[in-house]
């Protein structure tokens, strides 16, 4: 490396100093055996982990950082681990969607403050990844993103069953009395047993789909899983790419471009992913500079064919995705149909077309063709009308086609503990014509936005076979979940949006292919009940917790601190002593 290169080296403001905070910066790198040469000079590489014993989505990520760090070491780098909040979303409550916003502040923050030139996101379990992505963004550092992978499938009884899809038809079946309770346990072991995210197509699945279509990953990140040696492999290149990242000054704010997330969006569309992504791409993009709203999910994705037959939209899993070819033919299938900016730089240093162009399909039950597609025009659709005037949305690939026009009675629930106390209750006015409401779950309300939208159905219904219904909600749901269910309506009922004065009774019509969400009561008649309403008390009067109700933007807006939209890169004018 030449001198000049060196100066330019963000991590010679520490170690190539000859002063008393050289003194300081260097030495104590020494008393854990490292040369000087071996940091002073070379780029650093953060490798930012959220390994944890709490998060076993990424348990097996300690051998994910050695492989990066071997690479990283391989290209003449110099890598130094850390940790940041790790997001358990099996364990964390009330919702690790809390904390996304947090987690993302303990990255942006760490990454500044530390000597790096340069960061490996290790990143799995659903809120990691947009957490990790919106942290490095607002640092703006060369960062490459190296996803955990999903895990095995599930196998039980000589039948596939996918993480998150066959824990809610199960639970169901529990309830109404389908399968006994030995067999619920037995499924458990059988579904879950290996490392890695939830492998059907849930949003750890989809953001890691996300990773790769915004650039930001290698081709194949999406896929590969946890237990395959290739993923280890693909982190060793990650580690390796980041060096030569480092002295292209190629840096994150270079890739997520306008043309990135308008490529993730179609593509979010085609693999049938998460409603969950939506909010995070908006906060993504916030971060980011870029100008991304609802409507653009409706407008690009609108005409996009859903190819990928997965759950819980299909049968597949993600193992049966990568062994079919994996995210680079769906990329390769839209690009084909005109549907990508093919020119968006990616952190390889091609073009996003350079990387998938030859990709091969292997097994077109799992990956369609555009012209014979999984499901035709299933991609999100956004919602809007008197119940949502800021928008809602709904999956329609895991949505039931009758449901998808459809007016009924609304049932209401106030409260997510108003739900679980009637929900079985034998009295319940509710058949399956209605409309089930639940309200003050978004990100104020509950707090944090938990996965509830997708609400259990009353167990009456279950027992005369009823096995979808109409919900809405300010909550989110699993990527996982399916049925016909109506997300983040915004604002939320807990800000005073209008779902906080839907009574039981009140007529509803969702229309999903004229984009309607209509409740059938007189702008009069609700102005009455806005005037009667006494919003909920706060959950919280300190901590960060105060903070995030104070401060947290409704769901079009991605659910981020509004102080935190932008980005403040990565300077840091002062030492420490």
């Amino acid at each position: 490396m030449t001198e000049d290169k060196k100066r330019q080296l963000r991590s010679q403001a520490w170690f190539g100093r000859q002063d008393k905070m050289g003194f300081y910066y260097r030495s104590f790198l020494k008393n854990s055996g490292f040369p000087q040469d071996q940091f002073e000079g070379r780029p650093v590489i953060g490798i930012c982990n959220t390994w944890s014993e709490l998060t076993p989505c990424n348990a097996h990520f300690r051998t994910i950082a050695e492989h990066v760090k071997y690479g990283v070491l391989d290209a003449g780098g110099f890598p130094l681990e850390f940790p940041v909040s790790s997001l358990g979303e099996v364990t964390m409550r009330p919702t690790a969607m809390l904390f996304r916003n947090l987690a993302a502040m303990d990255v942006e923050e760490a990454i500044r403050a530390h000597p790096l030139d340069g960061v490996v996101l290790l990143m799995g379990c659903d809120k990691t990844t947009p957490a990790l992505l919106m942290g490095a963004a607002s640092a703006d550092l060369p960062t490459i993103g190296v996803s955990g992978g999903p895990q095995l499938r599930g196998v039980y009884r000589g039948k596939y069953i996918g993480s998150g899809t066959n824990i809610i038809s199960m639970s169901e079946q529990l309830r109404a009395g389908e399968v006994t309770l030995q067999e619920f346990h037995e499924a458990e072991g059988a579904m879950n047993r290996s490392a890695g995210h939830c492998m059907t197509m849930g949003t750890g699945s989809t953001m890691a789909s996300m990773v790769e279509a915004l650039g930001v990953g290698l081709p194949e990140n999406a896929a590969i899983p946890a237990a395959d040696a290739r993923r280890n492999h693909l982190a060793r290149m990650a580690g390796r790419r980041i060096v030569e990242m480092v002295n292209e000054d190629l840096v994150l704010s270079k890739i997520l471009t306008r043309q990135a997330f308008e490529n993730a969006i179609r593509t979010l569309a085609a693999i049938g992913g998460s409603t969950n992504a939506v909010v995070h791409l908006l906060a993504m993009a916030g971060r980011s500079g870029i100008e991304l709203t609802l409507d653009d999910f409706d407008r690009l994705g609108r005409d996009v064919h859903c190819l990928v037959d997965l759950m819980p939209s299909g049968r597949f899993l993600m193992e049966d995705f990568y062994y079919a070819g994996g995210l680079p033919v769906v990329l390769r299938t839209l690009g084909e149909k005109g549907l990508l900016h093919k020119d968006a730089l990616t952190v390889n240093g091609r073009s996003l077309w350079e990387n998938v162009k030859d990709a091969p399909c292997w097994n077109r039950e799992v990956i369609t063709t555009f012209e014979d597609p999984f499901k035709p025009e299933a991609g999100i659709a956004i919602l809007r009308g008197n119940l949502a005037p800021n928008g809602a949305v709904i999956k329609p690939s895991a949505a039931s086609p009758e449901l998808m026009k459809h007016t009924g009675r609304a049932v209401v629930f106030e409260t997510i503990e108003d739900l679980h106390h009637r929900i079985d209750d034998a009295t319940l006015d509710i058949d399956a014509t209605c409309i089930m409401v639940l309200k003050n779950c978004g990100p104020k309300g509950y707090p944090g936005m938990a996965e509830v939208g997708n609400m259990p159905l009353p167990q009456k219904l279950l027992k005369k076979g009823v096995r979808d219904m109409i919900r809405i909600s300010d909550a989110r749901m699993s990527g996982t979940a399916y049925g016909t269910v109506v997300l983040h309506v915004a604002p939320e009922a807990t800000a005073g949006g209008p779902l906080a004065f839907v009574q039981n009774g009140d007529l509803i019509t969702l229309d999903v292919a004229a984009r309607s969400l209509h409740l059938h009561v007189d702008a009069e008649e609700l102005e009455r009940r806005r005037a009667a309403w006494t919003p909920p008390a706060p959950h919280a009067t300190r901590g960060y917790l105060k903070m995030y109700l104070d401060h947290v933007m409704q769901a079009d807006k991605g659910a981020d601190l509004d102080f935190l939209v932008g980005k403040s890169g990565a300077p840091v004018a002062r030492d420490n002593h």
